[in-house]
């Protein structure tokens, strides 16, 4: 009889201490996804010091070539004066129409809802765009995420720029819920 009560005794401490062996893995590994995921985003950021370093017309060529990178056809760059809020025209590989409108800003300025009612009035009435994209080298304000997510626009901020940069393809970004995702908070000018 005791050494029945020693052997439970024993498998109780067992499983208590596998049980508390497994909590603490699976806290480090949740701990270890988020330090990498943060390591991602300063990653992606830090790739971005190049694109606060060039003009509008040097921003807007780089937005094509990533859309040439991700299987886009017929990319144009069309930007400049009267361009009516088309910098980068193509097709989707699915076959859709794609119109791009640039703003390459410091990072610590904010794209608000004015520019996108400017651009959501062009975009499809005059370029035809299935797909209408706005891209910005700095964040969106909430009310221009709101207004996108009623409109049905994408908006691709720094932050999603920054992993189209590293290989996210532009595909990953069109269904977004834009409404609910990324922030309205300035970057500090000196933030890496």
């Amino acid at each position: 009889m005791g050494t029945v009560l020693l052997v439970a005794s024993a498998v109780v401490v067992a499983a208590v201490v596998v049980t508390g062996l497994i909590r603490a893995g699976r806290r480090e590994a949740q701990a270890e996804r988020i330090r990498l995921a943060e390591e991602a985003r300063r990653q992606a950021r830090r790739s971005l010091d190049a694109v606060w370093a060039m003009d509008d017309r040097q921003f807007e060529q780089y937005v094509a070539e990533l859309c040439r990178r991700d299987g886009c056809t017929d990319v144009r760059r069309v930007g400049g004066a009267g361009d009516l809020g088309a910098d980068v025209t193509g097709q989707l590989p699915d076959g859709r129409r794609l119109v791009i409108q640039c703003k390459r800003y410091a990072r610590h300025r904010t794209v608000g809802s004015r520019d996108l009612q400017t651009f959501n009035g062009t975009a499809r009435a005059e370029h035809r765009a299935d797909v209408p994209v706005f891209v910005a080298s700095c964040v969106f304000t909430k009310p221009a995420r709101d207004f996108a997510a009623r409109h049905d626009l994408c908006l691709i901020d720094v932050n999603l720029l920054g992993f189209w940069n590293s290989g996210t393809p532009l595909a990953s970004f069109l269904d977004l819920d834009i409404g609910r995702s990324g922030t309205n908070r300035r970057l500090h000018s000196d933030h890496d």
